[in-house]
């Protein structure tokens, strides 16, 4: 018997989100070492919804011959030629330690070459925070936005960097509308255990909150994912917690459960994941090749809400 394959979902808090991004003025965006056909057109993409001014940096050649070869038009584009990715991810960083650019886009280098670059300790893109990937999902069957965090940078998070990372999807929470996130520091159980010690750290967090040492949102943990993001599983198991059920953002205790869950939500639940990296002084868009056009715009509205909030707060 042939499956039956699911209709496409509409992904309509994508469209809230892009709603948000009208009449502001396009963030400038180095775009680092766009080598490829898919991180060529992720920077036309943006430039065309006025997202983002790119300024291309990397081997002159190879942008020019990738641009030619996918039919790109990059003519209207400031582009820094540089000898390779290295010195694409080191000129880069300048620019944006220098304020000519406000934001940066990953190109066809490797994530991990660039974040070297943004952390070194004397980039200047330090604020004092770790910094931290947050994916925005657009889950079809889940009645709100939800946020995952980190699934992307910090691999085995301990207790002060747990606190960063709260604080900033909370941050970009607020910046994208949520006034009071509700935030779920997932573990596999709801109950505090010294054999597994991502509880402890969640029930840590969870204190932390109520002493002012994270702001802004409602914390509660440990939580399971089912009764994180489900209030009849809450119910059942008799969790009372204004965070329980109601998620808008969940806190995973490790890079490799961030990655699995946000990979699942994609292929499993047909949700498309919008993801940016904030705690640095400029937010750095990072778009993967299998990444939809929807969310790789929704990427770089991100990153151009957080310029905006940014300029504002100048």
């Amino acid at each position: 018997m042939e499956l039956q394959k699911k209709p496409a979902p509409e992904h309509t808090r994508y469209a809230a989100l892009m709603h948000r991004c009208a009449g502001l003025k396009p963030a400038v965006t180095a775009v680092v070492h766009p080598c490829d056909a898919p991180s060529l057109t992720a920077a036309v993409e943006a430039a065309r919804e006025k997202l983002i001014v790119p300024v291309l940096v990397g081997p002159e050649a190879k942008i020019r011959g990738a641009a030619e070869a996918a039919r790109l038009d990059i003519s209207a584009f400031r582009l820094l030629s540089t000898p390779h990715s290295h010195a694409a991810a080191e000129q880069a960083v300048r620019l944006a330690a220098a304020g000519e650019v406000e934001a940066l886009m990953k190109g066809s280098l490797h994530t991990d070459e660039l974040m070297h670059e943004v952390v070194r300790p004397a980039s200047g893109l330090s604020i004092g925070r770790r910094i931290s990937h947050v994916y925005l999902f657009d889950v079809p069957d889940y009645p709100r936005a939800l946020l995952i965090t980190d699934a992307a940078i910090n691999i085995a998070p301990g207790l002060a960097e747990k606190r960063d990372i709260c604080q900033n999807a909370i941050d970009l929470a607020h910046i994208i509308g949520i006034a009071e996130p509700k935030v779920a520091i997932l573990s596999a159980v709801e109950t505090v255990s010294d054999k597994l010690p991502s509880t402890v750290d969640a029930a840590a967090l969870s204190k932390m909150a109520e002493r002012g040492q994270i702001t802004g949102a409602l914390v509660d943990g440990p939580l399971a994912f089912d009764n994180a993001v489900s209030m009849e599983a809450a119910a059942i198991k008799g969790i009372r917690s204004p965070v329980a059920g109601q998620a808008d953002i969940l806190v995973v205790p490790d890079l490799e459960s961030g990655n699995m869950l946000a990979k699942q939500l994609t292929f499993f639940d047909h949700a498309d994941g919008a993801g940016i990296v904030v705690g640095a002084r400029v937010p750095i868009i990072l778009t993967s090749r299998a990444d939809p056009e929807r969310t790789r715009l929704a990427s770089a509205a991100l990153a151009l809400l957080l310029v905006n909030e940014r300029r504002r707060t100048k």
